[in-house]
């Protein structure tokens, strides 16, 4: 995971139409129920053979490293299941001066600061490559909010949008919006924009949006297969065709990953363990 000092999201971001990001953890005040306005991930590539158990060990001495020093600063991880080897740190915030604050604390912490440089030189010799991102809330493209109470993974999507086309792109997002507040009122994602940083560097576009769609089970992907029947029944045939034309032309690139929640490299608030604690206290 690097030190906690600025790491960027890295992660793949595509409006899953059907899917739903949920609740994320706030830094430095108790979470609440809902997405957080400042949304950093982190992003590290796996070498070949360098996963598993192997990165889970490195990457506790961040973790330990944070509980020694009763830090108020917390996050959580998540392994790829799909597409390369890689894990995501979520590091959420209310603003970004919230962020800066918390960058400025760890490194005033020269103990701290200390251990974590140290767990980043030996975290290093297992990655390939690192990048980040940080995007901030887009209430109005996201629907309901989603729990993490249970949740063990994360489908995210990403969209980059065609220069000049960011009106098209919102027009198709909200009729998604409009359609399943019908067909499946309990479906939640929360949209996120990117400010800084670019999950699919290859991609040179406008916009790039973040989708999440948080699970308890991988059953729910089964029922958001379903619910896109209803959802084109409902948009109909007219409705499915000019999705099909405001899609091609505003976006110019996708990617949707699915990843899995892991407790032993995460480090949540107290309020999270105690809610479950058979899973995030899992070692």
């Amino acid at each position: 995971m690097r030190a906690l000092v600025p790491k960027l999201l890295t992660g793949c971001f595509l409006l899953p139409l059907a899917a739903a990001l949920s609740p994320l953890l706030h830094a430095q005040t108790p979470p609440e129920d809902g997405p957080p306005n400042v949304l950093v991930i982190h992003r590290e590539y796996l070498k070949p053979g360098k996963g598993g158990m192997l990165h889970d060990r490195s990457e506790s001495a961040f973790v330990q490293a944070l509980g020694e020093a009763k830090s108020p600063f917390h996050y959580f991880a998540m392994d790829s299941l799909s597409g390369v080897s890689r894990t995501l740190f979520f590091f959420a915030y209310d603003s970004f001066a919230d962020w800066e604050k918390e960058n400025a604390a760890i490194g005033s912490n020269k103990a701290l600061a200390a251990k974590m440089d140290h767990a980043t030189l030996m975290d290093g010799d297992l990655l390939s490559s690192y990048d980040a991102a940080a995007m901030t809330l887009r209430p109005d493209l996201s629907l309901n909010k989603g729990s993490i109470d249970g949740a063990r993974y994360f489908e995210i999507t990403t969209f980059v949008v065609k220069p000049g086309h960011m009106h098209d792109f919102t027009e198709v997002a909200k009729m998604y919006i409009e359609a399943y507040r019908k067909v499946a009122p309990d479906t939640h994602w929360d949209t996120f924009e990117v400010m800084y940083g670019n999950p699919l560097p290859t991609a040179a576009g406008g916009g790039i949006f973040l989708v999440m769609n948080l699970m308890k089970s991988l059953a729910e992907t089964d029922k958001s297969i379903r619910d896109s029947d209803k959802f084109a029944a409902e948009v109909g045939a007219a409705g499915m065709q000019k999705i099909s034309e405001l899609t091609a032309a505003s976006v110019e690139a996708t990617s949707t990953n699915l990843f899995a929640i892991n407790p032993r490299i995460s480090s949540p608030p107290a309020e999270w363990v105690k809610k479950d604690p058979g899973f995030w206290k899992a070692q």
